[in-house]
């Protein structure tokens, strides 16, 4: 008809055929690939083997080296058991559905450590943690690889499709890995009956920014329906406090918990037996050593590892102090005769030392009323760490927006109940030093007048009349707009 042969026609039917098969091949290998994601996303929950928890279970065999070049014992396998880790068990056994919860506590308080402990015991049934960062395309790598998720970037459907997958950004692609956990999550949840647990860890590392915040929300909006619909427990943990202030906006089935340090008693004893662990029983020092000991170290349970490490444990609890004291000094330490140019860092320091001597000013108050109730010679080491409300910190500092710096750089820590503390015992021990030393009250005075005398010279406008003659006036007219 149109002129074609038998040749034509044959060529043309070929064509079809492998267009046909083509097609269906791409169609196959689509639909295999998408259950494919699915099953590697599960195998991610499956027991067994966690990266992180490997990580974990792989202790240094020999002790650290200090600045010295003495070597520390190696580190115990015995950890202090928290209160909040019943709810973690709990929580990590899938016997928690219906809530998220948050941790907010200091650096070093052992909350990554409760969530380890509580995933080794379950063997990682169902669980997977993974650590914020600060770069979107750095979190949106781990996120990738504590869900086996390699964001499509594996497949050869670029072949049946136009667009790329990632074209666009790592928030579109976190979002991507989180559709697929859903899926994952309902079928396993159906199977299974328990809810997954995927644990965030170190959300404080995010940005403190748009984009941070942004991404916060993002992943609270899925622990919210993933809690109302019992499919997927999240687990967030921070040191610091303003994600609470954000998280809580918009929270609904959140729990918060602030994790403290241990008290002094638990301090002593978790001190005591984790330095019989690393060097024995019969090398172990006198109570009265270790006492002292654990009161520099606060209950801070990372404080109490170095010094059962140590070879000589007080030499350690100064240095404890001194390099607290060295951070503390480097960060917000005062300058009494500054230049202009660094109006804003004095101000910053100058408003920290003021909410940093009313803490030391009402811990000697503490000391002194327990001290007359009890007798003179009575130990203060029982005495628990203070802390001052939010808002009479701010009054205090005069200033609004310089607490959550000092929590960034760990000088204090504000808990979920707006409490504000110093960040450890040590921390305190530093401030008082340098407080209670001779100068430091002029010093501190000194720099608040300088920051005066400047802000008032910034606020000063001099006038300048050229070509006047001796005995010339010049009438000058303010005008005071509304």
């Amino acid at each position: 008809m149109f002129g074609l042969g038998a040749g034509g026609i044959d060529a043309i039917i070929t064509t079809l055929i492998g267009i046909g098969v083509v097609f269906l091949g791409g169609v196959a290998y689509v639909e295999w690939y998408n259950a494919n994601v699915l099953d590697k996303i599960e195998l991610a929950f499956a027991p067994g083997y966690n990266p992180a928890l490997e990580l974990a279970n792989q202790p240094g065999r020999h002790g650290e080296v200090d600045e010295d070049g003495q070597r520390s014992y190696p580190k115990s396998n015995q950890h202090m058991k928290r209160k909040e880790q019943e709810i973690l068990d709990s929580t990590m056994e899938g016997k928690e559905a219906g809530r998220y919860y948050l941790f907010v506590g200091p650096k070093g308080c052992g909350k990554t450590t409760m969530i380890l402990d509580s995933m080794r015991k379950v063997n990682a049934d169902g669980v997977t943690i993974c650590d914020a960062h600060q770069d979107l395309e750095v979190f949106r790598l781990r996120l990738g690889k504590a869900i086996n998720f390699e964001y499509y970037e594996d497949s050869q459907t670029g072949l049946f499709q136009r667009r790329d997958p990632r074209e666009g950004g790592p928030r579109l692609d976190i979002e991507r890995a989180l559709n697929n956990l859903e899926k994952v999550a309902i079928r396993r949840a159906t199977r299974t009956g328990r809810p997954l647990v995927f644990v965030i860890n170190d959300i404080h590392l995010f940005n403190n920014d748009d984009n941070g915040k942004q991404l916060m929300v993002q992943l609270q909006q899925r622990a919210e329906r993933w809690a109302e619909s019992g499919v997927v427990t999240m687990v967030f943990n921070t040191d610091d406090f303003w994600p609470c202030t954000v998280l809580r906006q918009t929270a609904n089935r959140m729990q918060t918990f602030s994790i403290k340090d241990l008290t002094p008693n638990e301090a002593f004893e978790s001190l005591k037996r984790l330095r019989a662990d690393s060097i024995g029983e019969e090398k172990l020092e006198s109570d009265e050593i270790l006492a002292t000991a654990a009161d520099v170290t606060g209950g801070r349970l990372s404080y109490i590892s170095k010094l059962a490490r140590s070879r000589d444990i007080m030499q350690q609890a100064r240095k404890l102090k001194h390099v607290e004291k060295a951070w503390v000094l480097t960060n917000i330490g005062l300058i009494p005769d500054f230049d202009d140019d660094a109006l804003d860092e004095q101000k910053w320091s100058s408003c920290s030392w003021l909410l940093l001597r009313e803490f030391v000013r009402r811990r000697i108050a503490q000391e002194d009323a327990f001290k007359e109730k009890m007798g003179a010679q009575t130990s203060v080491r029982s005495l628990p760490m203070l802390s001052i409300p939010h808002h009479e910190c701010r009054r205090i500092m005069t200033r609004a927006d310089f607490l959550d710096g000092l929590d960034s750089l760990n000088i204090i820590s504000i808990d979920t109940n707006h409490e504000v503390w110093l960040d450890s015992m040590v921390t305190l021990q530093a401030a008082r030093e340098v407080i209670l030393a001779d100068g430091f009250e002029t010093m501190l005075e000194n720099v608040l007048n300088r920051i005066d005398e400047i802000e008032i010279l910034q606020r000063t406008r001099e006038i300048t009349f050229s070509e006047l003659k001796s005995g010339d006036r010049v009438r000058v007219t303010i005008d005071k707009a509304d």
